[in-house]
């Protein structure tokens, strides 16, 4: 009678409270069903689906579920990446890609272009979002990343790092894969801008003023394409219709209009113009 009482106290000290959840700790080994994509989708949809994503990237249960599922099972790829979120937007570079890392070498065709993304937008590193979207493009021609082709982040490459015909080439081929996606869609007006800033560089005013128009027509109040077009005219003689586009931008800007693309809260795109650029240009 006394063992069993000792083993029924055992067991309520040990066991979960009545009406308690159990928090999602560690697991204490690797199952030997992470093999199985089901399985896995099973961990994906305890651990993050319904564990981190509930609260939220800078809660620190969102840390303590990644860790769960890499503790169950340490080959899903998507636990890394959302481990690695909170260090994105902390700036923690070091430590994010670390485990972006990870999360490529166990899903290249996922995750290799979303680091491509970061490097190219996050940290300006050129040359190596290149790399990324080139082995990316490999593996899946077609692949789009934050609404874009691979090809445009090609393009951002090369622009940013003056290679100009590179850079054509790229803008030429997302403008083709857009195209050939569906023929009543429009072409991404980012698209058209940033090919209409290329061809400013290269002094090729008419396809500049061209492609921001055709940006424009999409997108009137974009500043930046503003900004260019105007440039675009004064460096055509053209004053009274630059000054007219640069006063427009400024407009633009007071009200609040940008780029329009993912994380531009955070990051400024390569080429993204400020007031102070406009108030200058006026100043000419």
């Amino acid at each position: 009678m006394a063992k069993w009482w000792l083993l029924l106290l055992s067991g309520l000290l040990t066991g979960p409270l009545p009406g308690h959840a159990q928090p999602a700790g560690p697991a204490r080994s690797v199952s030997a069903d992470c093999g199985s994509k089901a399985y896995q989708d099973s961990l994906v949809a305890r651990y993050i689906d319904r564990g981190a994503e509930k609260y939220g990237y800078l809660d620190p249960r969102w840390a303590q579920y990644c860790d769960s599922l890499i503790a169950r099972c340490p080959n899903i790829a998507v636990a890394y990446q959302h481990k690695a979120v909170p260090l994105v937007k902390d700036g923690k570079w070091e430590e994010a890609f670390a485990l972006e890392d990870k999360a490529v070498a166990l899903d290249p065709r996922t995750w290799l272009a979303y680091r491509g993304f970061l490097k190219v937008i996050k940290t300006k590193d050129y040359a190596g979002g290149l790399v990324d979207f080139q082995q990316a493009a490999r593996l899946n021609p077609k692949g789009r990343e934050m609404d874009h082709t691979y090809p445009f982040f090609e393009g951002l490459c090369h622009l940013e790092t003056r290679q100009y015909a590179q850079a054509e080439g790229d803008f030429k081929r997302d403008i083709a894969l857009q195209k050939a996606s569906s023929a009543e869609a429009n072409v991404h007006f980012n698209s058209l801008f940033y090919l209409g800033v290329l061809y400013f560089e290269m002094k090729k005013y008419a396809l500049a003023e061209q492609y921001l128009q055709q940006c424009l027509q999409q997108y009137a109040q974009h500043p930046d394409a503003n900004y260019y077009l105007a440039l675009t005219y004064r460096a055509e003689g053209r004053e009274a219709a630059a000054r007219q586009c640069l006063t427009f931008a400024q407009e633009c800007l007071a009200k609040g209009y940008q780029l329009n693309e993912d994380n531009i809260v955070y990051e400024n795109y390569p080429h993204q113009i400020t007031a102070y650029e406009v108030q200058q240009a006026l100043h000419q």
